[in-house]
């Protein structure tokens, strides 16, 4: 059932791994099993709760439609479309399904939605409640890109993912930013391993809290992570601007490799809301 308090809490008691965020800018050392206080972004600025059955809302989300240049610059298999059967709001769920077929010389089909132009903000908490679709080949993401991507170009515009997840690891998601040093490859990034879920099984919320030096990640509200400028090897590009947010379920490429023949079609990426926070 869908959870419609939208009354973020003024203080998470979160476990931390690794660093810790106190007050918003202020980043402190932490023991790894130490209890902080982590700073929270309490108004909403952006909110779908795909409440409304159709195409998804066009003052919100667009699209990006084809093949891109080298499936997206990653060996993606492929063809997004904006057709229902790839991309539709049902029953309180926005649904991206990756269909395998013959379509404009692509043997898959699925779908990429983003706020470009559309919303765009800097720092804050961007979270998406959300069930993974599974199986080899499989490659569902929620990500942010920095909306001067046309002006300077990837990787100096900057990328973060909230979370990506290979299929053929239904226990495992991950982390990471891309920035002019440290992209693709090189990108900084970090797993969260479920101990008694899967991705496909269960909902989960996904999200980062970002501010002045610092991107938080969490998963079902632990902090898992904290990103800083002294974690990267070359410019902390992420507090030049705003970001635009990006949801896709990609097929084949270099995340997961491609889908075998155990890889099960059709695959739907469920997604209950996306919401975004800002400070106060």
């Amino acid at each position: 059932m869908k959870n419609r308090n939208l009354n973020i809490r003024l203080k998470s008691i979160l476990i931390c791994s690794g660093l810790c965020a106190g007050l918003m800018g202020l980043i402190t050392n932490c023991n790894p099993d130490e209890t902080q206080n982590v700073t929270n972004f309490n108004t909403i600025s952006m909110q779908d709760e795909f409440d409304i059955d159709g195409a998804p809302n066009p003052a919100i989300w667009t699209y990006d439609i084809g093949t891109g240049n080298n499936g997206w610059g990653n060996a993606e298999l492929q063809y997004y479309t904006d057709r229902p059967e790839n991309v539709v709001v049902e029953n309180g769920m926005l649904k991206i399904t990756a269909i395998q077929e013959d379509f404009e010389g692509s043997g898959y089909t699925s779908a990429r939605l983003l706020t470009q132009g559309l919303f765009e903000q800097k720092y804050g908490r961007f979270e998406a409640r959300m069930k993974l679709p599974y199986g080899k080949g499989m490659w569902p993401a929620f990500w942010l890109l920095g909306a001067n991507i046309d002006e300077i170009s990837w990787p100096f515009c900057g990328e973060i993912d909230v979370m990506e997840n290979g299929g053929s690891k239904p226990t495992i998601v991950s982390g990471a930013v891309h920035g002019p040093g440290y992209s693709a490859g090189n990108a900084i990034v970090k797993e969260y391993e479920f101990t008694d879920s899967r991705v496909d099984s269960e909902f989960h919320v996904y999200g980062i809290e970002w501010g002045p030096r610092y991107i938080n990640y969490y998963v079902d509200d632990v902090l898992y992570n904290q990103i800083t400028p002294e974690d990267v090897t070359g410019d902390w590009v992420f507090d030049n601007g705003p970001f635009f947010m990006i949801i896709n379920l990609a097929v084949g490429g270099v995340f997961d490799g491609n889908p075998n023949e155990n890889t099960v079609f059709p695959q739907t990426m469920y997604v209950d809301y996306v919401r975004v926070y800002s400070a106060d």
